[in-house]
């Protein structure tokens, strides 16, 4: 019997996970705090081990034009640290955090929320194809793309993977 193999185009890849910001750990203690001083908190990571507590966030300005540099980050990672070490009753940690930068990969699809009115390209299964537009609404199963005026609505489930678009 013969196999068939799939196109080399295809792409086979998992979809695109929602978890919401509820459940991320620390996250609505973090939230509030971060918009406190004029940004969003994308992503927050916290990995325990026996002698240290890795700490990952990612934040962004509530503007989707806006720019994060260095004087940002420091001002929210004083003030972030500081919480989180009260909220894991450990000083024993180690914390990174960035902005997203502008070949930012969107990892989990609550982020399409954070985003809106940026630029992305999406990998859609549905058409093996990027398709890009701008950020124009996004819920818990779709996110919705305006491109040329014309919206497009795409189920994250049909998202193999998603990028910014950079413009010079």
């Amino acid at each position: 019997m013969d196999s068939v193999l799939p196109s080399p185009f295809f792409y086979v890849g998992k979809k695109m996970d929602y978890t919401p910001y509820s459940k991320i750990k620390y996250y609505a203690e973090c939230a509030p705090l971060v918009e406190g001083l004029g940004y969003k908190l994308v992503d927050l990571k916290i990995v325990p081990s026996k002698t240290l507590t890795k700490i990952s966030a990612i934040i962004t300005g509530t503007d989707p034009t806006q720019n994060i540099g260095v004087n940002d980050c420091a001002k929210v990672h004083r003030v972030l640290l500081t919480r989180l070490e009260a909220l894991l009753g450990t000083e024993e940690t180690t914390m990174e955090l960035t902005s997203p930068g502008i070949e930012h990969n969107l990892k989990n699809a609550a982020e399409f929320s954070v985003f809106t009115g940026r630029e992305v390209r999406v990998w859609d299964k549905t058409v093996n194809d990027w398709v890009s537009g701008t950020i124009k609404a996004a819920d818990d199963k779709k996110v919705i793309l305006v491109s040329d005026g014309t919206e497009k609505s795409i189920e994250f489930e049909n998202i193999a993977k998603a990028k910014f678009i950079y413009n010079k």
